[in-house]
Order: C-alpha cells, then structure tokens, then sequence
C-alpha cells in the first residue's frame, strides 16, 4: 500500500512538471524579471570557449561565448531538438532532433548544418554521445532503441540496438564502445546493451521514472537519478545491482559526474537548485541553490553540464530562457547567460 502512496505522489509531481515543461512558446518565453532575467545585458568574463544550447521550445541552436557572454550566432534548428554533444575534436556538435528522426551534426565555428543522418521512421532520437572513438551513439525513444552511428562525419553508418523497453531517453557509452546503458522512462528500468555480440540487453528496475546517467571515467560504476523517487542510485555497471541508494533534491532530472571524478551532481527541478554527492562515501554533502525555491516554476532546471576544468558548472533554466553559470566552489551564481527558446540541452567547448 506504501508504495501505491508514493507511486501517485509522485504521479501527481511528474503530471505538474510535465505540464510545465510542455507549455507553448508564447508562455515559456515570456519575460522573467529580477537576477535571471533573459533581457539583462551580457555579463563579461575571463572564461574563454563556447557553449552550445538548444531551444527546443523555439527549434532552435545557439552559440554562446563564454568571454562577452553573448549569444554569437543563432540558427534554426530541427523541431524539438534536445541533447547536444562535440566531437572530440571540438570542431562539430551534434542534435538529437527529439520532434523528428535526424541526428544533425553543425560547425562549430559558425553553426553551419553539415549533415543530418536519418534513423528511420518515429525515432525521436533524445540522449546523445559524441565517444572519443569517433561515433556517435544516440537513443531513439520512439523505436526502444539505441543507434551506434559510424563515422558520422562520413559514410555515417548507422547500427540498431532494440532497448524492449518504454522511454528509452538518456545513454552512457563504456569507454572502450563495446557496451551502452541507457535508462527508460515508461518502463522505469535501465538496460544494459551489449554492442559488440547484440546478446539481449539486460534490464532492471531502477526507482521510478529513472532519467539521469552517468558513467565514471574509469567505466567502475553507473550513477542514475530517478526524478519520480527523488533519489539517486550507485549501481554496478556489468550486473545493474544497485550499490546505494541516496536521496537527493525534488525531481532529480539529471545527473553528472565532476571531471575530477570526487563529486555526482543532481539537477533537481522542483527545488530550484542542484545536490552534490561525494562518490566515495555516496553522501549528500551540501546543496546548491541555483533558482529560487519560490520562482522554481519560472526557473525550471534540466540538463547540466560541468566545464572541462571541473571549476563551472552551467544549467539549464529552460523556462526561464537563461543558462546560469555556477562557481563549483562556492556555489554561487556567477551569471546568466542566453538560453533562447527555451535552452535545454548544452554543450561545451574550451
């Protein structure tokens, strides 16, 4: 009976949620004063690099660069584009085109469009992955499927892994590309996909409404968030046993691991603001408050994103149209910087 409680809490949690990430563009866009408003002038910085977002309430990707903090270019996209992702050579960044079926990849220096690779009919492609081997590897929500793209920059080879699973939304890929996990929305599992023998994927139960993955740098251990449970997981990567469980914020949406590796970051939406967890003790050991509680309607958080020295972190206030850039350190709020239409998934260079 306690669990049919909390299964229609957090129902009623996600339904909300939903609804607001859901609204029409007129509504998401719509102004929002005081320290994160989108019309406040740009804020300079000593920052160098680039920031990507895309605006998937507007279709639309942008460059920011982090010295002037100003949007340098703007180009339209495809319709509802999501997760973003570099190539290890920083030179193309590529989209998961979640209203359509394209992963499109653009220059990076001018947000050309240089090609777009079909994945077939309704594949709503979402999480995305530009590996250091090369490939991108991107999920297809719409087929329950996962696609290892192949030289994407050339033939674009593409290789179909069924998930048999509902949702099937973010992905992590072990450094050597033999396998892929990825976790499931509707069916509340994360899978296991072997890409090398396409043995059938294994798949567990993972709290509810699992959405956030990540996998440390040494390929030792899966961390997942599940935003319906309010709750993170430490799992074991080859037998998906859960190692720890850790509560976090409201509605933990995303989840990252610092470069350095010491830290796991939850993106909590409904808090308004962000849990670190110590990897080594899997502790809450402090929170940091991004948006405030009592606007975290206007400041919807989604995906978040470390810089590469560890020292920034940037989330994104999608409704809020801002992308707030953190000071790891003191979690402060350095600035906002430009989120247009609705900026969800980011990217970065430096």
């Amino acid at each position: 009976m306690a669990r049919r409680t909390e299964r229609g809490k957090d129902r009623r949690v996600v339904s909300r949620f939903a609804s607001l990430l859901a609204l029409p563009l007129a509504v998401a866009c719509a102004p929002v004063t005081g320290e994160g408003d989108a019309a406040a002038p740009p804020v300079a910085s000593n920052v160098s690099g680039a920031l990507f977002v895309a605006g998937k309430f507007g279709n639309l990707l942008s460059k920011v660069d982090l010295a002037s903090g100003e949007a340098v270019v703007t180009v339209e996209s495809c319709a509802n584009p999501h997760e973003l992702a570099t190539s290890p050579d920083d030179t193309h960044v590529a989209l998961a085109c979640y209203g359509g079926q394209t992963v499109d990849i653009f220059r990076t220096s001018d947000l050309a469009k240089i090609t777009s690779i079909d994945l077939g009919e309704n594949a709503r492609p979402h999480g995305i992955v530009w590996h250091t081997n090369g490939d991108l590897y991107a999920t297809a929500e719409g087929r329950q499927s996962i696609f290892w793209i192949r030289d994407p920059l050339g033939t674009a080879e593409t290789f179909e892994y069924g998930s048999g699973q509902q949702g099937t939304h973010m992905l992590a890929v072990a450094p050597s590309g033999n396998h892929a996990w990825t976790t499931n929305l509707g069916s509340r599992t994360v899978s296991l996909i072997d890409l090398k023998t396409r043995r059938a994927p294994q798949s567990v139960e993972i709290g509810e409404e699992p959405e956030g993955i990540w996998l440390s740098d040494d390929g030792e251990t899966l961390w997942v968030s599940a935003r319906g449970s309010d709750a993170a997981f430490m799992l074991d990567p080859q037998t998906l046993e859960v190692r720890q469980r850790i509560e976090t914020g409201n509605f933990p949406l995303r989840i990252t691991l610092r470069p350095q590796g010491d830290y796991a970051v939850t993106s909590d939406l409904a808090d308004g603001g962000l849990s670190v967890i110590d990897t080594v003790t899997g502790e809450v050991v402090r929170s940091i408050a991004v948006s405030s509680p009592a606007d975290a309607e206007a400041k919807t958080q989604v995906t978040i994103l470390f810089s590469p020295d560890g020292e920034r972190i940037y989330v994104a206030e999608t409704t809020a149209n801002t992308i707030a850039e953190v000071d790891f350190a003191s979690g402060r709020v350095l600035r906002r910087l430009p989120g247009e239409g609705g900026g969800d998934g980011i990217a970065i260079i430096e």
